[in-house]
């Protein structure tokens, strides 16, 4: 496991070993920065992807339902049953009026 460690720590020993040591010193501190900047937007991220996931879910269901509705009331539309031949609706009365 050191040695692994050391094939990417140690700046004697990982690829960079060719280059001055001041070169050396300063991809290591640029590398640095990047994974630990990697991580921790990992880390923050995978803290609230779980709330993300929660709110993708919930709007996916949300237009899937809206769409859903859109579908049915177009598909079962009642305005043929009500039609009268002039053209007027007629509509049930909720008294029993003709």
């Amino acid at each position: 496991m050191s040695r692994i460690y050391n094939s990417v720590m140690d700046s004697d020993k990982n690829p960079l070993s060719n280059l001055p040591k001041a070169q050396r010193f300063q991809l290591m501190t640029y590398l640095s920065i990047m994974w630990t900047t990697i991580f921790c937007f990992g880390l923050g991220y995978w803290t609230i992807y779980g709330q993300l996931i929660v709110l993708h879910v919930l709007v996916a269901l949300g237009a899937s339902f809206t769409g859903f509705t859109f579908y049915n009331a177009r598909r079962n539309t009642h305005r043929d049953k009500f039609k009268r031949d002039d053209g007027t609706a007629r509509y049930d009365d909720l008294w029993g009026a003709p």
